[in-house]
């Protein structure tokens, strides 16, 4: 076993001599070129806009806060900013040759995407930085390319959302999904009915589970992520996992009874869609969050409800029959077409768990997005009946983009709950439906379910390194190298990505040892 990782180190070690720089996701055309490009002290820079976060971003993580002197002429500056109204919104290019670096981009989002790639480009200490000669030409493959992280079991700090906000900029996502109610946990203030987060947001009972973000907060927050290309989509999942919100509002149950808050899974109590003043009180919810939320998109789950409430209360059943509703199935439709109606009056998307369209019924309208997960459960029965109804649709599959399920078996994951990197790279099933090219596959997301209390310490190892992986596949258009090469790229960046704050987990099942624990 000590002979096979001597190998590898040693094979590390000259992918590092003759591979040139590794970036990921990798950048789609790179020529390298003789020579190099080595800053000093007092740089000269010349940019349109010297107030641009771009430039900031570029100063503080690539430049390592030298100093600058600006250029009014472009041919006397050590590093240009120029603008290309051809390029896609989020391409750019770099070139580097030995006396100047150009970075070209049709607007912010492509300079921000070329500052992320020279943050791993660059070489050397502050006051000596290097830069391999080339010339990079990139966009990305996917138009979504997203990462989820879940609050609402979990309560994160305000610093940890902008951590992994940093992460999703500078592996080249830009959408971050924000769990924000469940079960466990209502996280999000909403001002006319305060009782949500003040008691919804405090009814679990282990480590890291109280706590909710005010809108200040969460004002702070996107105006942070939207500086990164970053926009968050906020999800208030209905009309499943509210028992957090019952416990606040008792009453938007069909029964009006206190309800239990389960540490694990979910349970039969769901808000009620027979009551009109439920409907009201969801869509004066989603007022404030479209207030909140710039996204032309906003989710509103739709998984994991269970109908048995729904099949016994007078209020469903008497809205079935008034409705000639199939069912307590078709019933869900129509709740949910209320809402996604609601926000198609506000010009906003409504996204869906696939579970919605796992059978036909009551027609969503055409402002709706289905996000395909449950793999293991029905394989791509949601990808595809939602590509018969010409839905748009996210890939994010349990297999193989749920980073919560571990590598090998811990608490509530069992053995067929677990999934490494070679696993991911080679079989992702929302990387193949995304390869289909079908117009209507926006995108990829990757998630990280906080489920059996993933507390913060314990998000890295979980993320690290398989969501570089994930983020290759979203972004990068050219043919994959074949998966021991790529790994090999990924030993190499580990301790570069250790340095940006992010601690790696094992890769490999095999390389996990027996007595490694997960939390």
């Amino acid at each position: 076993m000590k002979h096979r990782l001597s190998i590898l180190l040693l094979l590390v070690s000259y992918a590092a001599i003759t591979c040139g720089q590794i970036v990921f996701p990798s950048p789609n055309q790179v020529e390298m070129k003789k020579g190099k490009l080595t800053l000093r002290k007092n740089i000269p820079m010349y940019t349109a806009d010297t107030t641009a976060f771009y430039v900031s971003l570029l100063r503080s993580e690539v430049l390592r806060n030298s100093s600058v002197k600006w250029q009014s002429n472009a041919s006397t500056a050590h590093i240009c900013w120029m603008n290309d109204p051809s390029l896609p919104p989020e391409g750019y290019k770099i070139s580097i040759n030995p006396k100047q670096m150009t970075i070209t981009a049709s607007g912010e989002r492509g300079f921000i995407y070329a500052v992320q790639t020279l943050r791993q480009w660059v070489s050397g200490p502050a006051g000596k930085l290097t830069f391999a000669c080339a010339d990079i030409t990139d966009s990305p493959s996917m138009q979504w390319r997203c990462f989820m992280l879940d609050s609402g079991r979990q309560y994160q700090r305000v610093s940890t959302i902008k951590k992994y906000i940093d992460m999703a900029s500078l592996l080249k996502m830009n959408y971050f999904h924000w769990h924000l109610t469940e079960g466990l946990g209502w996280r999000i203030e909403i001002k006319r009915y305060p009782r949500l987060a003040q008691i919804g947001g405090s009814v679990g009972k282990a480590e890291e589970q109280h706590g909710f973000y005010t809108q200040e907060e969460i004002r702070e927050v996107i105006s942070y992520a939207s500086q990164r290309n970053i926009t968050i989509v906020p999800e208030i999942d209905m009309p499943g996992h509210a028992e957090a919100a019952l416990s606040a509002h008792s009453e938007l149950g069909c029964f009006g009874l206190p309800v239990e808050v389960p540490q694990h899974g979910f349970t039969q109590n769901i808000f009620c869609a027979g009551k009109d003043e439920v409907l009201t009180f969801l869509k004066n919810v989603l007022d404030e969050v479209c207030e909140l939320f710039p996204s032309p998109y906003i989710h509103l789950g739709g998984d994991e409800a269970p109908k048995g409430n729904w099949n016994k209360c007078e209020d469903c059943q008497k809205r079935i029959a008034a409705l000639n509703l199939k069912d307590s199935h078709d019933l869900q439709l129509w709740f949910s077409a209320q809402m996604a109606n609601h926000l198609k009056q506000k010009g906003r998307k409504a996204i869906f768990w696939g579970d919605v369209v796992y059978q036909d019924g009551y027609p969503l309208p055409d402002n709706t997005v289905i996000q395909w997960w449950n793999y293991r459960g029905h394989k791509d029965l949601a990808l595809r009946n939602a590509l018969k109804h010409n839905y748009p649709v996210i890939c994010s599959s349990n297999y193989y983009t749920y980073l919560n399920f571990p590598l090998t078996p811990w608490r509530g994951y069992a053995k067929e709950r677990t999934f490494d990197l070679k696993d991911l790279y080679l079989n992702n099933p929302s990387n193949k439906a995304c390869n289909e090219k079908n117009p209507l596959i926006l995108g990829m997301s990757c998630a990280l379910w906080t489920d059996d209390v993933v507390t913060e310490r314990m998000i890295d190892q979980r993320l690290f390194p398989r969501i570089i992986g994930l983020a290759e596949q979203m972004w990068y258009q050219g043919e994959p190298l074949d998966f021991t090469r790529f790994y090999e790229h990924v030993l190499q960046k580990k301790e570069w990505f250790e340095q940006q704050g992010y601690e790696f987990g094992p890769a490999l099942k095999s390389e996990v040892p027996q007595d490694y624990k997960w939390d």
